[in-house]
């Protein structure tokens, strides 16, 4: 306290009434050592100084107000013992304690990436080449962890070059990482070089993504082969590496598992466990997950995803509505503020995810069509269902759908925009013009392909004239990508979608583009979050940007019934 040193016994019988004046004291503040023979201090608060004498009217007790020496710790005592992770409070008391210098655990870990073909990250990539992704993957999650990771410059496919990269990372490091050419190409000497310099202790672990990895040794050093593809590299990270390092002292974060319902079938292999990404959340106190899409080199699913499921090697997979454990690959709360979007696509749906994500709430898109949305809005494995949906009977939009699927249930539509949908192509195709180009489609059931059936009927054009018309893409962009990449002639899309890629479009027409969700759920913070982000000025010059909308009926409401 910041008061004054004095002797208990001269407080003694010091009272409101008769107040004690102390003419030997000593003034100091809060951490001041206490002056020899003195044991007590008072708060500067009950002193009323009168010149060189002090006034009390509290007697104090012996120490009182004092803190003894080694009370918080005396020498020869730990501050913290070994293998304990040191946390921000423990550098300040370290410090205190008159530690600058504090020896640590950890683990080197040598990354080399392989490959001719590869070029850094920044370098747009020519045919045939592929950008060096997984390494800084790898030495952004080990490092995380508490691990040294020493990044080597890429090694080209030859086994002299291979051989010497990792003999020089084992001479350097714990661990060794040698990223791609584990599999059995005729440029993959990995696995060849590892056994002509130490030991391939493991070639092929039964795992998906991520079978061809390779364990081995040289010397006494580990030395992982971490497969090529970026979803294969992810699962050898997280199931083989990051364990390890366990087994020299670093902490690894235990598992959080929930329950979470599936919304789709899973089948599998028996014999491999194999790993699947997932998007899920909470809808009414119930967790659902949500399938990505399982291909290994498809990259994005690991952006996407907060979760994933391991299918055991003995099962052939998980039924759809089964309830599984699903591992977090976010924190619980983050995945508690996901709001899963299923059904049809649009490029404006990642802007929405951009302003919801301002207020704390996670959107997770699934493109399955306007008429997988109604669906996964019927069995509650969504909280809101994007759709376009074209009657033929009365050209009505999306009501007449929901009044079938959904009998009898409150439903509110909130209108996203009405856009134009139309032909892209490199050479200004229009839809008479179709039969005997090639087509990149929309899958079945979404609004986009019942549009464009729609208006084949009505110009008595066959489907079966135009080559590749049953090639379903599941996005815009997607159609758009195939057209510039030469890989169709044609497509169907939104026009944002084809100007964001600079292809001509000539329109076919203009649709509505709600989201559905029940109106129970109109409560619900994210739902409430993502209205608020649809009727928004940042939101309309979004619209307005990209192209093709017209958002005089952005924000409107419909009710179903």
């Amino acid at each position: 306290m910041d008061g004054i040193a004095v002797r208990s016994e001269d407080t003694w019988g010091a009272s409101e009434q008769k107040p004690v004046t102390l003419h030997d004291f000593a003034r100091l503040n809060t951490g001041n050592v206490i002056p020899a023979g003195y044991d007590a201090v008072i708060m500067i608060e009950d002193v009323r100084m009168t010149g060189e004498a002090a006034v009390i009217r509290k007697a104090v007790s012996s120490w009182q107000h004092v803190r003894p020496a080694g009370e918080d710790i005396a020498e020869s005592e730990m501050i913290v013992p070994s293998g304990h992770r040191i946390r921000p409070h423990d550098i300040g008391a370290l410090a205190a304690y008159g530690f600058v210098d504090v020896p640590v655990l950890t683990v080197s870990i040598g990354i080399i990436p392989t490959g001719t073909e590869l070029v850094p990250a920044g370098i747009r990539p020519l045919p045939g080449q592929v950008v060096e992704s997984n390494t800084v993957m790898a030495k952004a999650w080990l490092t995380s962890l508490g691990a040294t990771c020493r990044s080597y410059p890429p090694t080209p496919d030859e086994p002299a070059q291979i051989r010497a990269a990792i003999r020089n990372a084992a001479a350097e490091n714990d661990i060794v990482i040698v990223s791609a050419g584990s599999s059995a190409g005729t440029r993959d000497f990995t696995a060849q070089v590892i056994a002509e310099i130490g030991e391939v202790l493991v070639h092929g672990i039964g795992i998906k993504p991520g079978k061809p990895a390779i364990i081995g040794r040289v010397e006494s050093v580990l030395v992982i082969g971490m497969p090529g593809y970026p979803l294969s590299a992810l699962t050898v990270l997280r199931e083989v590496i990051v364990p390890l390092l366990s087994r020299f002292g670093l902490p690894v974060p235990d598992p959080v598992i929930l329950s979470a319902e599936l919304t789709a079938t899973l089948y599998s292999d028996v014999g491999t466990c194999e790993f699947v990404l997932l998007s899920i959340g909470n809808i009414r106190d119930r967790w659902v997950a949500v399938p990505l899409s399982r291909g290994s080199g498809v990259q994005m699913s690991g952006v996407r995803a907060n979760a994933f499921l391991r299918i055991p090697d003995e099962l052939e997979g998980y039924e759809a509505g089964q309830t599984v454990p699903v591992e977090l690959l976010v924190p619980r709360s983050h995945a508690a503020s996901a709001l899963l979007v299923t059904g049809s696509h649009d490029p404006s749906l990642d802007h929405l995810a951009e302003l919801v994500g301002a207020g704390g709430v996670f959107l997770h898109s699934s493109h399955v069509g306007s008429m997988g949305g109604v669906l996964a809005l019927k069995r509650r494995s969504c909280h809101a269902a994007p759709m376009h949906l074209l009657s033929p009977e009365d050209g009505e939009y999306n009501l007449p759908f929901l009044v079938k699927y959904l009998p009898g249930e409150e439903v509110t539509l909130v209108c996203i925009a009405e856009r134009e949908q139309g032909i892209v192509s490199r050479d200004h195709l229009s839809l008479p013009e179709l039969p005997g180009h090639s087509f990149a489609n929309r899958q079945k059931g979404s609004g986009t392909r019942l549009l464009l059936d729609y208006r084949l009927r009505e110009l008595g054009i066959d489907p079966a004239s135009i080559p590749g018309y049953d090639r379903e893409l599941t996005t815009h962009i997607g159609v758009a990508l195939a057209v510039k990449a030469g890989e169709a002639d044609a497509g169907m899309c939104v026009y944002s979608a084809a100007q964001a890629l600079g292809l001509p479009f000539v329109p076919v027409g203009k649709e509505r583009y709600e989201i559905a969700f029940r109106t129970a759920d109109g409560d619900d913070q994210r739902m409430q979050a993502l209205e608020t982000a649809i009727v928004s000025s940042e939101f309309r010059e979004v619209l307005s940007h990209l192209g093709g909308y017209d958002t005089r009926e952005t924000g409107v409401r419909r009710q179903v019934p």
